[in-house]
């Protein structure tokens, strides 16, 4: 550990933009913990942000303090490091055996990075993608101007973006590093989030990724083809087609569905269990199937209101969506994602595959079936699956 704690005595000074620790090996204790420099007094220190769960907690630290304690998260806790500093990147890997592996490489100079760091401690939201830095996909868009300002209409759509950022940046290690890593995006549409995974994915994060966006409609298509060959996107690749009769890949690491209609976020989600995908991230809209199959007189009171069959038909449907995914080996959340097109917040499945065999609990499989009992409804994805 002697050359780890040398790397964390060199990365931390005025020019660390952040210290990144994943791949935890307890989740009961922390997920992931980033480390950024504050200026607390005029004094230079180190905030800490530690995730557990859904909590969030913060703690500032000297130099020599915040050395040993990062030392200590990779010696017991974590099995992955990523830093960046101005003009320096290093990423950190420990094997399960306790080999230490680090890896050197060029950084983005003084000037890259200077709008986007902010040393204050209570500083204003820091997004991935940072307003007044012109980003090529955003500019194409029309989301950004071509001096990197953020048009009047299209804020919400860049915080949306930002956001689905943030989420696949809370799982990036799960995600294979060693080989090409192969994504579906299901139901595309205009493909904000499509330029934006690819992007973050494979120019801010430099992995070998090949990416297919699949949708319905042709003009649609075309235009998403025009601009990512225009931006030079090469292993970015649109095609036309139906979700259920899409065979264009034997495997499939990453599974996206953002917006496919009804039953369709079903056979994305069936893909993507069949696939053995590591991650699958689904935005359900438009649940209709249940909402015609609901038969259930102790709720009648409540069913009877238009609107809040229709909000609970859609719950129920995500809900039993999820729960068959954890049966199928998946530890599956449901979580509220930023989403303008369609309500002003929408709920996000996001699940990440276990590694190796779980077996199902025979007790949660039996529950969640007394409930589609009880409602009289019998899911596509039930069927499917």
């Amino acid at each position: 550990m002697d050359e780890l704690r040398e790397l964390f005595r060199q990365m931390l000074d005025q020019n660390l933009i952040q210290i990144v620790l994943s791949n935890t090996r307890d989740t009961t204790q922390a997920t992931k913990i980033k480390v950024r420099p504050v200026v607390i007094r005029g004094e230079l220190q180190f905030q800490e942000t530690l995730y557990r769960g859904t909590q969030v907690f913060h703690s500032n630290h000297e130099k020599e303090e915040m050395t040993g304690r990062l030392c200590h998260y990779m010696e017991h806790l974590f099995r992955q490091a990523q830093m960046g500093a101005v003009g320096e990147e290093a990423t950190v890997l420990i094997s399960k055996k306790g080999a230490v592996r680090i890896k050197h490489k060029r950084g983005p100079g003084n000037a890259a990075v200077q709008e986007q760091r902010n040393l204050s401690h209570n500083r204003v939201k820091q997004y991935i993608l940072q307003e007044g830095q012109p980003v090529d996909f955003l500019i194409g868009l029309g989301v950004q101007t071509a001096d990197g300002r953020i048009a009047k209409a299209k804020y919400d759509k860049f915080r949306q973006i930002n956001r689905y950022l943030e989420f696949i940046e809370d799982i990036l290690d799960k995600l294979p590093a060693d080989r090409t890593l192969r994504i579906v995006d299901f139901g595309c549409g205009k493909s904000y989030l499509t330029f934006a995974m690819y992007y973050y994915l494979h120019k801010l994060q430099r992995r070998d990724i090949y990416v297919t966006g699949l949708d319905l409609k042709a003009d649609v298509i075309s235009h998403c083809r025009e601009l990512a060959e225009k931006l030079h996107y090469d292993r970015l690749d649109f095609r036309q087609g139906d979700i259920s009769s899409f065979e264009g890949a034997d495997h499939v690491d990453m599974v996206v569905s953002l917006h496919a209609c009804d039953k369709a976020t079903d056979y994305a989600i069936e893909k993507a269990v069949k696939w053995g995908a590591a991650v699958i991230m689904a935005v359900p809209c438009c649940q209709h199937e249940l909402n015609g199959q609901i038969q259930c007189s102790e709720l009648q009171p409540i069913l009877k209101y238009g609107v809040i069959r229709e909000r609970m038909a859609a719950l129920i449907t995500d809900a039993i969506r999820a729960n068959l995914l954890e049966e199928n080996g998946y530890d599956t959340q449901i979580l509220e994602f930023i989403d303008m097109e369609h309500t002003p917040k929408n709920l996000m499945i996001r699940a990440v595959k276990v590694s190796g065999i779980r077996p199902k609990s025979a007790i949660q499989s039996e529950a969640v079936r007394e409930v589609m009992k009880f409602l009289h409804v019998n899911p596509t994805l039930k069927e499917l699956l």
